[in-house]
């Protein structure tokens, strides 16, 4: 264990948690679990390396137990999203970045999705998952503009999310039997917590205008 961690391979806590796209004091609570591994350098500042955020963000979607109705949700959003990719390739908001930048914004969809699947599981750790999706929907404002993209192109990328989301929702009583109170709820907490999203996009560009 080296006290002397390089600055392109190891993030503080703050840095982590933004990469992760959730709160702080989750990705506290996580460390001290030991549910994701870290380093302490000698002023006892916690590191974490960007090889193992990269693994604990895969395993985490990987790992985690769903619902059917969830699971049947979480797979044809997978597919839609996937469509919603290859019908937008010309969008500015595809054109606008690099094939490095939009391996990034993978990552970063694969984190929200994470998100959205907790969120629609469970009714637990509702107000943090909600922060964590208010950091990722900041965090890719923030790429936006750095990129040069106008509001109107992000907002544009945001609803083709949003709209896959829903078709994925909508085709789930037809595959699964719900019923129809099951699939409103669905309905709701996804709109809830992609309207966050979106918000947060907003705000960013808000503040970027004063």
């Amino acid at each position: 264990m080296t006290d002397h961690p390089s600055q392109k391979e190891w993030l503080g806590l703050g840095e982590a948690a933004q990469y992760l796209g959730i709160h702080p004091v989750t990705l506290r609570r996580w460390a001290d679990a030991g549910d994701i591994n870290y380093m302490l350098t000698v002023g006892r500042h916690r590191r974490f390396a960007i090889t193992e955020l990269k693994r604990f963000a895969e395993e985490r979607l990987r790992l985690m137990p769903l619902p059917r109705t969830e699971q049947l949700w979480a797979d044809s959003a997978a597919a839609h999203t996937q469509e919603v990719i290859q019908s937008h390739r010309q969008s500015a908001w595809m054109q606008a970045y690099s094939d490095s930048d939009r391996q990034q914004s993978r990552e970063l969809g694969r984190r929200l999705m994470a998100i959205v699947l907790q969120y629609i599981s469970s009714d637990e750790n509702s107000e943090i998952l909600l922060e964590e999706a208010r950091a990722i929907g900041e965090q890719y404002a923030h790429s936006a503009i750095e990129h040069g993209l106008a509001i109107t192109d992000v907002l544009e990328a945001t609803m083709s999310f949003r709209d896959a989301m829903f078709e994925a929702a909508i085709l789930v009583p037809e595959v699964a039997h719900t019923a129809p109170k099951n699939n409103a709820r669905l309905l709701k907490k996804i709109n809830t917590l992609l309207n966050t999203v979106q918000l947060a996009v907003a705000s960013v560009y808000d503040r970027q205008t004063k």
